[in-house]
C-alpha cells in the first residue's frame, strides 16, 4: 500500500511540473508588448522669450501662452514646437544677458516679449529700447525669424515716460523690419475676469485671449520661415 501511494505522488509531482512547465511556455510564447505613442514631427522651433508674462506665473505652464499656442498652431495645421523661455522678473538687459543659452534652443522663430519690468522699475526708454534693440539684431544674425510682442505700461511714471516707453516697439519694429503683434494684454490688461488677484498675471482664459490677439502675426512668421 505504501508503495503503490508514492507511485501516485510520484505520478503526481510529474504531471504538476509538465503542466507549470508548458503554461510558462505558453506566456512566454505570447509577451505582452507595449507600443510607445509616436514622436511628434515638428516643422519648426518657435521659443518665446520674456518674462513672468511668458513663463505663465501663476498657472500650469500648459496654460500659458506658448503651450495655448503650440496647440492652436497645430489645429491650423501648422505642427511647429513651442519653447517656453520665459523668466520671472526678467528685464531686457536680462534677456540680453542669457541670449547665448536662448541660441542653443536652436530657434527658428522667437517671440520677444520683454520691457514691462522695465517699465515698473523706471529704467530709462534709451536703455530699453538699445537693449532690445541689440537682442533683435543678434537674432536676426542668426537668421532668427523674431515677432516682437509690443508692451505698453501704465501712466504712473508720467505721460512722457508713458509714451517714449510706448514708442519703443513700433520704432525698432520699423528700423529692424521685423513682426509687430499688437500690445500683447490687449483685451486683457485691467479685465479682472481675465487676470488673477493681483492684477497683473492674465489667468488660463487670458492667456487664450492673448494667443488669439497674436496667432496672425506668429502664421506671419511661420510662412516666412517655410519660405527660407
Amino acid at each position: 500500500m505504501d508503495q503503490m501511494k508514492t507511485y501516485k505522488n510520484i505520478i503526481f509531482f510529474a504531471l504538476t511540473v509538465t503542466l507549470l512547465i508548458y503554461g510558462c511556455g505558453e506566456e512566454s510564447a505570447t509577451p505582452t508588448t507595449v507600443q510607445a505613442e509616436p514622436e511628434k514631427k515638428f516643422e519648426g522651433t518657435i521659443v518665446a522669450v520674456g518674462d513672468s508674462l511668458t513663463e505663465g506665473l501663476g498657472v500650469e505652464e500648459e496654460f500659458a501662452y506658448p503651450g495655448v499656442l503650440e496647440k492652436k498652431l497645430e489645429d491650423m495645421g501648422y505642427p511647429y514646437q513651442v519653447i517656453n523661455a520665459g523668466n520671472s522678473g526678467e528685464t531686457s538687459s536680462g534677456t540680453l544677458a542669457r541670449l547665448k543659452w536662448v541660441l542653443t534652443l536652436k530657434p527658428d522663430i522667437v517671440i520677444l516679449v520683454i520691457g514691462a519690468n522695465d517699465g515698473f522699475r523706471g529704467i530709462k526708454p534709451d536703455l530699453i529700447k538699445t537693449n532690445i534693440q541689440k537682442i533683435v539684431q543678434e537674432l536676426k544674425h542668426q537668421k532668427v525669424i523674431v515677432v516682437l510682442g509690443a508692451m505698453q505700461i501704465v501712466q504712473n511714471l508720467g505721460k512722457d515716460y508713458t509714451t517714449a516707453f510706448a514708442s519703443i516697439y513700433p520704432e525698432i519694429a520699423k528700423t529692424e523690419n521685423i513682426i509687430l503683434t499688437p500690445f500683447f494684454l490687449k483685451g486683457v490688461a485691467a479685465d479682472r475676469e481675465l487676470n488673477q488677484a493681483d492684477g497683473m498675471h492674465p489667468t488660463a482664459q487670458g492667456y487664450q485671449v492673448i494667443v488669439d490677439n497674436i496667432t496672425p502675426s506668429v502664421v506671419e512668421a511661420i510662412k516666412i520661415h517655410k519660405k527660407n
